[in-house]
This record gives structure tokens, sequence and C-alpha cells, in this order.
């Protein structure tokens, strides 16, 4: 019995140790490989930079599609038991830019609707119809001629509006000159000293066109999967502070089969002139003013389905 019993504990013992040498080298063999993949992902990464750098065109875009649709009957534990309600937002950042030895073209928008709806069927008077809940819309064509690989004499223009309501109501054409700094093949910063910001609008005692600085950042970058586009916008105006606007846009799509994937934007903006507008128009406050006005931040995200090429 002892003999049989001493015999078991040594198989268990060489059993165990074998697994553990056998773990161990799986372990080591798993971190040689995962060395290489790092090897070779640097080496796929190097010839990406190679091929962002070479002359041409790049375009691309990322789509992204929300959608959520409900419907309840007798559902007595909420304010209004019979309802149906839904969503639905589009977002679309296309991007084409030309790259040539002397000079850049780099064009680029932003396009982001949205619609919701809700229905109290208890309610005669109730709006059964959508309604539109996200409306932004951005285009932007910068054009540079290279003083060295990294810094060009550039022209800009960038205009902003909504489409679906009050379009061009207000409008913002910023058009102006100056200098455009490219420090990484994926980043472009304009920074234009001589700009003039154009606003169109029916109300001339709120919105007006002034005289500035223009700022611009756009970054697009992918990896792997992911695909990340980033644009900030900002116009500092020379004559009036109050007068300054900014947005800033940030869009990541990450795809999982043939370009189809999950996809988020944010979209952030600062604009006083629009705030006053909406204290006087929207909420009915006539003697607002600039110094009165509460000037929030504006912001609007959108998740969804995506696709991206």
């Amino acid at each position: 019995m002892k003999k049989n019993l001493l015999s078991f504990v040594l198989f268990m013992a060489t059993l165990t140790a074998g697994f553990s040498q056998t773990l161990e080298e799986l372990k080591s063999e798993q971190a040689a490989k995962k060395d290489s993949i790092a090897a070779i992902q640097s080496r796929v990464d190097a010839i990406q930079s190679k091929i962002d750098a070479m002359p041409g065109w790049r375009i691309g875009a990322v789509g992204i599609v929300g959608a959520s649709f409900s419907e309840f009957n007798n559902w007595y534990a909420q304010g209004a038991p019979n309802n149906s309600a839904g969503n639905i937002s589009i977002s679309f950042s296309p991007y084409a830019n030309l790259m040539k030895e002397k000079y850049f073209w780099n064009n680029n928008a932003n396009i982001n609707l949205g619609w919701v709806k809700f229905d109290d069927k208890d309610d005669p008077t109730d709006n059964k119809d959508f309604r539109e809940a996200t409306d932004v819309f951005n285009i932007t064509s910068l054009f540079g001629y290279k003083l060295t690989e990294k810094i060009a004499v550039s022209t800009l223009a960038e205009y902003r509006t909504t489409l679906l309501n009050n379009f061009n109501d207000p409008g913002y054409l910023d058009a102006g000159l100056g200098i455009t700094w490219t420090p990484i093949t994926n980043l472009v910063v304009v920074v234009h000293p001589a700009n003039y910001n154009f606003v169109f609008a029916d109300d001339d005692t709120t919105f007006e066109s002034s005289l500035g600085a223009k700022i611009v950042a756009n970054y697009t970058k992918s990896i792997g999967g992911l695909k990340i586009m980033s644009n900030l916008s900002a116009f500092q105006s020379y004559e009036d502070s109050n007068l300054s606007n900014w947005t800033w846009i940030n869009s990541f799509s990450y795809s999982i089969f043939k370009g189809i994937g999950v996809g988020f934007e944010l979209g952030l903006r600062n604009n006083k002139q629009e705030a006053l507008n909406y204290a006087k128009t929207t909420l009915g406050n006539t003697n607002a003013t600039f110094d009165t006005v509460d000037n929030e931040l504006q912001v609007y995200t959108t998740a969804g389905i995506s696709y991206s090429f």
C-alpha cells in the first residue's frame, strides 16, 4: 500500500513538473511570437508612412448610422403608457486630399443629421412626425504652396451652416491667408492671421461679420481597424471677442468586417452669437445681450453602425 502511494505521489509530481515546464515553454513561445508580431507591425507601419508620403490623392470617409424605435401599449409604470418613439441619426465625414511635391490641396466635410419623434397616443394634439434634432454641415478647402517640407503659404475657405432647418441663417464663410504647418503626415495645422469671417443671417443686429485670425487643426489616422478623424476650427475676431467662435468634431470608427463596424462622433462648439440669437428668437428674451446671455457649451454625440473606406 505504501509502495503504491509513493508511486502515485512520484507520478503526480512528475506530471506537475512536466505540466509546469510545458506551460513555461508555451508562455516563452507566446512571448517570442508577440515580439515577432510587434516587429512585423512596425515594418508595416513604416511602409504605410512611406505610402502616405507619396504624391497623389488620399480619399476616404467615415459614415455612422444610428437608429432606435420603441412602442409601448398600456405600460402604466410610465407617464405616457401608450406611445411610440424613434431616433435616427446619420453622420458622414468624407475627405479628399491631394499631395504634390510643391503643393497640396486638402478638402474635408462633416455632415451630421438627426431626427427624433415622441408620439403620445393618448394626446390627439401630440406631434406624430419625426422632427429635426441634429443639423450640422461643414465643408473646408485648404490650398498650400510648400516653402519647406513642413511649412507652406496657404489659403483657406470654410463654410458652416445647417441643412434641414434655417439654411444659411446663420451661415459662416471664412476666407483667409497665412501659414500651414504639417509636423507629421497625419496632422495639418493652419494659422491664418488675415481672415475674414462672413456671417449670413436675417438678424443683422445679433450676427456680424468681422476680421480676425483663423486656426484649424485636422488629424486623420488609421490604426488597424480603428479610424480617427479630428477637426478643430476656431475664429478669433480682432474687433470683438463676442464674435469669436470654435467648433471641434471628433469621429471614431472601428471596422469589424469589410469596413462595417461601430462608430462614435462627438461635436463641441462655442458661439456666443448663436447663443444670443437662441435666447432672443426661441426663448423670447428680447432684452438679452452679449453681457447677459448664458453661453453654454454646445455638444452633440452620435453612435451607431459605421462604414469606413
